[in-house]
């Protein structure tokens, strides 16, 4: 920790921060034999240090410790100055608000606490230089390609991390598809290099914060401390670590947050600090039933929508282990704000990922997003909005010409309407409203999209069966998927274990199944993904189509940043073009069995004739006229730039 009580001894004890402090009277001068020592025990210091120079100059440090309301708090730093002093609902905390300015200089300031009792302490805090300039965070965009990893089940390169002695859950089992399994962040360090020549340029990890809770603790979505690296993943500084390490391979670093609820068992359910810190309070003190959310998130955007139903979806908790936080409470607000900031500032981060975004109060989000991007003009964040319907994904992109008025100031949202598109159009049989079809209505509504090209695309992801257990296992069909995906004018993101045919046939849907353990990641495994021993034919040669095409897209102007242009399907067979410039790249997806010969007059508008293009895969060329024989089905991706 960067913060202690002067003059005293700083004492750690069982987790928690003693500190010894001086009593004195400011009325009368007394000797330092007439003194009396009081020890005060200072439980949370939230933010634990800060940075200066930053484009507000406002801060509010929660400060929990017993009895501690009341008091009041003053500094002699210059430069420095305490705005107002918060008293909570219960006793034991105060929230501090403080005004930095931009010249005050880098270390420790002085906070001095004065009680009733006329007993004064000396709190240090300390702030910091920051180490790069606010330009220099740079976010994600349609020319990176995303990694998603489950840390736990990635690779686990230091078993020492795996059981901690003062967290709840004390096994690992990797027979277990709920229990932990011991991945840690080091494990993804220590294997970048597989990542950088896979040609990924950025990875988004599930949450690596502490998750203290009885079971389940793997994903890390039920946070216990905000401000915490659960040991069991490592360090703070190996986390540190990691990210510099990627930057190093330009390779971006995007962090799971979640706004919207915590853990059951976080630090501060002992003592909420306000009677309206969780939305449903008091019904979950009283021990009443769980109020769950209605999910019903077209709530954010519907014109009709009843007061209950908003209430129900935006208050109502996830799970009953996951109490559900409430925004509309201005030091929540803050202290969720303030935290996003100080991780992205700690790692140097280059994104967000905001976990289930519809589910929390809407004008918290958009000012929650503001303060973010406005201290980080080329940051980036995307939000997760499950849904299938194009209009609600489109709402929660930025746009300052949305009909509703609202203000999202959000970079990015998920396109799961794209990925349901794609999937269905592979596996379809071809007619009139199915197959093919789909994939060219769906991408032809980027006309709602203030910017499709920042939206993130995948085919699937954490949550959900994976793409070649939804394809029935078809191998041409996920490739067919996955090229489509890479040649969207979107961020695409690619989970874990794609590469291999990581399945879930067993069970499909089941959560624990589709975040199986990367094979290689643990001493002993006899498979070994990042070498290639042990991988079947199959695997080898989707891991080789998948790097084939990742690292040709890292270098493709045309993906990057050309026009698209695409062509409605015809007896099966379906064009689409980017063009940037001389820059051209098209696929073709196909669903003819037989060999079939294309006319390419029908692309005359294009100018193409006589230039060479070049089989991304097969190396194969063929000179543009006026017919093209394609013999197999499948995805075939050609370009006018391949070497």
């Amino acid at each position: 920790m960067n913060y202690h009580i002067k003059n005293i001894e700083l004492i750690f004890y069982f987790g928690v921060l003693f500190f010894s402090v001086l009593s004195c009277n400011p009325k009368s001068e007394r000797s330092q034999e007439t003194s009396r020592e009081t020890t005060l025990q200072v439980e949370q210091v939230k933010p634990p240090y800060w940075w200066i120079g930053f484009e507000s100059e406002e801060l509010q440090l929660l400060v929990k410790s017993e009895n501690i309301q009341g008091m009041d708090v003053t500094t002699n730093t210059p430069g420095v100055e305490i705005v107002q002093v918060h008293n909570a609902d219960s006793p034991n905390y105060l929230f501090i608000d403080l005004k930095i300015h931009k010249n005050v200089t880098p270390g420790v300031i002085e906070l001095l606490f004065s009680s009733s009792d006329e007993q004064s302490y000396t709190l240090d805090y300390e702030l910091k230089k920051r180490t790069k300039l606010a330009s220099e965070y740079k976010g994600f965009n349609s020319e990176d390609a995303i990694y998603l990893i489950t840390p736990d089940r990635f690779a686990n390169a230091n078993p020492e991390n795996d059981i901690q002695p003062n967290l709840q859950e004390q096994k690992i089992n990797r027979n277990d598809n709920y229990a932990r399994h011991g991945g840690d962040i080091q494990g993804i360090t220590n294997h970048l290099d597989y990542i950088d020549n896979m040609g990924f340029t950025a990875i988004w990890s599930c949450p690596l914060r502490t998750n203290d809770m009885k079971r389940g603790s793997y994903h890390g979505y039920a946070i216990t401390d905000h401000y915490q690296v659960d040991p069991r993943f490592g360090t703070l500084g190996e986390f540190k670590t990691l990210v510099k390490e990627a930057d190093k391979r330009g390779i971006k670093f995007i962090m799971d947050q979640i706004v919207n609820h915590c853990g059951l068992y976080h630090w501060w359910m002992e003592d909420l600090p306000f009677d309206d810190w969780l939305n449903y309070q008091d019904d979950f003190l009283s021990g009443k039933p769980t109020k769950y959310s209605n999910h019903r998130r077209t709530v954010n955007q519907d014109i009709y929508a009843s007061e209950i139903d908003k209430k129900e979806m935006i208050d109502g908790w996830f799970v009953e282990t996951m109490p559900d936080l409430n925004h509309k409470n201005p030091f929540m607000a803050k202290f969720i704000t303030q935290n996003s900031i100080w991780w992205i500032e700690e790692l140097g981060l280059s994104g967000i990922r905001q976990d289930t975004y519809p589910y929390a109060d809407k004008t918290f989000l958009s000012n929650w997003a503001d303060r973010i991007m406005k201290e980080y003009p080329n940051f980036s964040i995307v939000g997760e909005e499950w849904s299938y319907n194009p209009l609600l994904i489109g709402y929660w992109q930025n746009d300052t010409n949305q009909k509703q008025g609202y203000v999202s100031n959000l970079s990015s949202t998920m396109d799961f309407a794209m990925l349901d598109n794609i999937k269905k159009g592979i596996y379809e049989d071809e007619a009139w409203d199915k197959g093919l079809i789909r994939i060219y209505d769906g991408l032809a509504n980027d006309f709602h999209y203030p910017n499709p090209k920042a939206i993130m695309a995948m085919m699937d992801n954490h949550d959900m069966s994976r793409i070649y257990t939804e394809l029935k296992g078809d191998i041409v069909q996920t490739k067919m998927a996955l090229s489509t995906l890479l040649m969207l004018p979107r961020v695409p993101q690619i989970y874990y274990g794609t590469e291999i045919l990581m399945q879930d046939f067993e069970n499909p849907g089941d959560h624990g199944l589709i975040r199986t353990d990367f094979p290689g990641g643990w001493a002993g495994d006899t498979i070994n993904a990042f070498t290639g021993k042990g991988l079947d034919k199959a695997q080898k040669d989707m891991q080789n189509f998948l790097k084939t095409l990742l690292n040709f897209r890292k270098q493709s102007s045309a993906i990057h940043h050309g026009k698209t242009i695409h062509f409605a399907p015809k007896d099966g067979v379906y064009f689409l073009f980017r063009i940037h410039n001389d820059d051209v790249v098209f696929l073709i997806l196909n669903k003819n069995q037989a060999p079939i010969s294309i006319d390419l007059e029908r692309f005359e508008e294009l100018n193409l004739k006589g230039k060479t293009f070049k089989n991304v895969i097969s190396r194969a060329e063929f000179i543009w006229d006026k017919t093209l024989k394609v013999n197999h089905k499948g995805s075939y991706i050609f370009s006018s730039k391949l070497k």
